[in-house]
């Protein structure tokens, strides 16, 4: 597939393997994503998404190649690269005891922003992200839906050109994950790249225009998602991962 515009994201020749661990491996891997894609990467447990996905981000630390975010080697620009990506992890990454508001606080100070800007994307996210009647309450009192609107909030709070996403609506109910499907094709058409992984395939079809399958640790394809459909003769996403990845079980 030909990537006409700017890289978002550029791996090359990423080798990583787990100390003492004969499990997984990547050997090799090459990745691009273009600036602006709605991009999937998707696989079974174990596959390697989250593992790439926190070597994306600087979490782990490649052993060989290299990765390019916006032209930026992480290796090499690492406060420059910060600014780059938000990243919305899974777990739940705040402070549970803190408010919404005093998380923002935190992260956004964090991330560089000054006071100024803080207190104006506080506003701006507990509105969007219905958050506003709980902006003072104690985050570990809040449901499952609310902690992953809070989650989301942390990783835009400074407006990152990158937005890397691994299971954002894990545990939700209908109007929450219908609520941050809506607010990412939003930051999307404002610019922003997504970069997600979820075992919500009918969820992710709908959102991601470009995929890629990853199982053990290797990229399986890569392309459009009407390209991949046609290619494979399947009629949705679930059906091309089984019929890539197999139906066995995965621990």
């Amino acid at each position: 597939m030909a990537l006409t515009e700017p890289l978002a994201v550029d791996i090359e020749n990423l080798g990583f393997h787990y100390q003492g661990d004969d499990g997984l491996t990547f050997s090799g891997l090459n990745l691009k994503i273009a600036k602006g894609m709605r991009f999937g990467l998707f696989g079974p447990n174990g596959a390697g998404k989250t593992t790439l996905l926190s070597l994306m981000t600087g979490l782990l630390s490649a052993e060989e190649g290299s990765i390019h975010l916006l032209g930026h080697d992480i290796k090499k620009h690492n406060k420059a690269v910060n600014k780059l990506f938000g990243f919305v992890p899974q777990d739940f990454s705040f402070y549970q005891e803190l408010s919404p508001v005093e998380n923002l606080e935190f992260f956004g100070a964090w991330s560089g922003l000054s006071r100024l800007q803080i207190r104006k994307r506080t506003k701006e996210l507990l509105h969007i992200l219905g958050l506003e009647a709980v902006r003072n309450k104690q985050v570990d009192k809040f449901s499952g839906g609310m902690k992953r609107r809070v989650n989301l909030a942390i990783g835009v709070i400074h407006n990152p050109p990158i937005l890397i996403l691994d299971e954002p609506t894990v545990g939700v109910d209908v109007q929450t994950r219908h609520a941050i499907i809506n607010y990412l094709m939003e930051l999307n058409k404002n610019g922003t790249t997504l970069i997600y992984t979820s075992h919500q395939l009918s969820e992710a079809e709908g959102l991601c225009e470009d995929v890629a399958l990853i199982d053990d640790g290797k990229i399986i394809v890569q392309d459009s998602l009407s390209e991949l459909l046609k290619e494979h003769r399947q009629e949705s996403l679930e059906e091309l991962f089984l019929n890539l990845t197999g139906k066995a079980y995965r621990n």
